[in-house]
């Protein structure tokens, strides 16, 4: 279920960082870098959703990267060499999406394989696919490409304050990967922690067999989850094909699944499953834009990205296990105190 002091600890490490940040660089606080970096967390935080929806589930995501260059190398060529209306182009990646998080669900489910090595043969297959797909070609759109409606939606930025006083006053554009994100976290938000789904999550999450056990179909919620997560990935890939205007599949959306992964970790979403946060993952995403944008402004080459990644990753799982340990040890420490104080209550028997 939500913890609240994780999140109000997650989110007082990212006003620390990014007070940090902020006084070694100013440019950091610039509207420009603040909506650079809302763009960003629009954009990354969508797949971290996904992934944390699996994560609670116990099970784990490796394709999502992948999944991010097939889907959007098929985008990109359907909307800008085949003619296919966008909309259309869209309703077919997700679709795409829904099946491959189904086909990722029933191997899990139905033939009792690992999560782990069920997604990581979807992260080889899914690249080798988009490849293939393209001749190892980048999949781009032709030069003067436009597709208004579309961009406005994904890379597009509203100044809410300029439309409001209609352009007396402006403020820090809005991007709408970022609004999106919001609409988003706050739909899974009801979802997760209000509907008797969400609590089937975190059930099979906490013990698979004891939720069979109590009624609950452990193996479609399973397979619910991981669909959602690929179609939730499907439309990341969208946003993502948008931004970055072409596509080398060889290396587009490398290393994603282990930024969602980390983004999860640091929202509080626990590896062995049954824990986490929507309102955590999002600050999980963002506590690491602003890391990666601290490698920037100082100028640290961006190779390093991958470490802060990885170090990201292994203090979460340490901080989670260390605080699992520390509620164990103070759940039997309570369970001895009442079990002392009961026997101190108990009247002597009579002589």
């Amino acid at each position: 279920m939500p913890n609240l002091k994780k999140d109000a600890g997650l989110f007082v490490l990212i006003l620390v960082v990014g007070t940090v940040v902020a006084v070694i660089n100013p440019r950091f606080l610039s509207p420009i870098n603040i909506a650079n970096t809302a763009n960003l967390v629009g954009l990354f935080g969508v797949f971290s959703i996904a992934e944390g929806l699996v994560i609670i589930t116990g099970g784990i995501d490796l394709s999502a990267g992948s999944v991010i260059a097939l889907l959007g190398v098929i985008f990109v060529d359907l909307i800008a060499n085949r003619g296919v209306p966008w909309p259309l182009a869209v309703l077919i990646v997700v679709c795409i999406g829904l099946l491959l998080g189904l086909i990722n669900g029933l191997l899990i489910t139905k033939k009792r394989l690992q999560p782990f090595i069920v997604t990581l043969c979807g992260l080889l297959i899914y690249r080798g696919i988009a490849r293939f797909y393209t001749q190892d070609a980048t999949a781009g759109f032709p030069y003067e490409t436009r597709f208004e409606d579309l961009e406005y939606l994904t890379t597009g930025r509203t100044d809410l304050v300029a439309v409001l006083t209609k352009n007396a006053y402006t403020s820090i554009p809005i991007p709408h990967s970022f609004v999106f994100l919001l609409v988003l976290a706050a739909v899974m938000w009801v979802v997760l922690h209000r509907t008797a789904f969400g609590r089937y999550l975190y059930a099979v999450g906490k013990n698979e067999e004891a939720a069979r056990f109590s009624g609950i179909r452990t193996g479609r919620v399973i397979i619910s989850a991981y669909v959602i997560c690929a179609g939730l990935t499907a439309l990341s890939s969208i946003f993502l094909a948008m931004y970055t205007r072409s596509i080398l599949p060889s290396s587009h959306g490398n290393f994603y699944e282990l930024y969602a992964i980390a983004a999860a970790v640091l929202g509080g979403f626990s590896l062995r499953g049954g824990e986490g946060s929507i309102v955590g993952v999002v600050l999980g995403t963002i506590l690491l834009q602003v890391l990666q944008n601290l490698v920037n402004l100082l100028g640290i080459p961006s190779s390093l990205n991958f470490a802060v990644s990885g170090s990201v990753i292994l203090i979460g799982v340490l901080a989670d296990q260390e605080y699992t340990e520390f509620r164990k040890r103070r759940e039997v420490m309570r369970s001895r105190l009442a079990a002392a104080e009961g026997r101190a209550a108990m009247p002597e028997p009579a002589k």
